[in-house]
């Protein structure tokens, strides 16, 4: 007999553990999902807003962690090693609207020192954004015994807040450089990396 139960449609849901456990319609995306971590380690997604990017972003984080009830009787649930577990680095840039770099650093340390709480490690002992990451990627990877995952959504977002002021534009560009530089060499200590943006 078909399922006749009515569920919610998840409009504007950017979680996948409130998709899964609030009885809303979820289309199994984790065929893609599995052959996007076992096929490359680096991806960059540029899509439009409101396309499903941190919804994406948020189940990666969700299937490295290990979260293995949240993926019941979905594609990926008997294809995963639940007994993997990776640290997870999440660095967002969706909200509000950043107006110069002292800014943008700030909101950066932030959000380093909120992925080290969340992670159970030590605050990062330096200012310095690029030395800052660097230790937070290879504290982890030493404290879990396993390689990172970074998953970085609106990367370009402080730039696009700014497109129309150039000489703020470029100085937000220079940056997140600072910050994203910091992958490149991270290399050894990383698992899987994806970042989103608009541009």
């Amino acid at each position: 007999m078909p399922d006749t139960h009515r569920r919610k449609l998840p409009i504007g849901i950017q979680t996948f553990s409130d998709i899964r456990e609030g009885d809303y319609y979820y289309v199994d995306k984790t065929p893609h999902i599995e052959r996007l971590v076992n096929q490359n380690k680096y991806y960059f997604l540029s899509r439009p807003r409101r396309f499903g990017k941190s919804l994406l972003l948020d189940t990666l984080r969700c299937l490295f962690e290990g979260r293995q009830t949240l993926f019941d009787g979905l594609y990926i649930h008997d294809k995963w090693d639940w007994q993997q577990r990776y640290p997870v680095i999440r660095i967002s840039f969706a909200n509000g609207v950043i107006k110069d770099r002292s800014e943008l650093d700030r909101r950066i340390h932030y959000q380093l020192t909120k992925n080290s709480e969340r992670l159970g490690l030590p605050a990062t002992s330096y200012h310095d954004i690029p030395d800052a990451f660097a230790e937070l990627i290879e504290v982890a990877r030493r404290e879990y015994n396993q390689p990172v995952v970074i998953l970085i959504d609106e990367y370009d977002k402080p730039i696009l807040d700014n497109i129309l002021v150039p000489e703020r534009a470029r100085e937000l560009r220079e940056g997140l450089k600072n910050l994203y530089s910091v992958i490149k060499d991270a290399d050894p200590h990383l698992h899987f990396v994806l970042l989103t943006g608009v541009s």
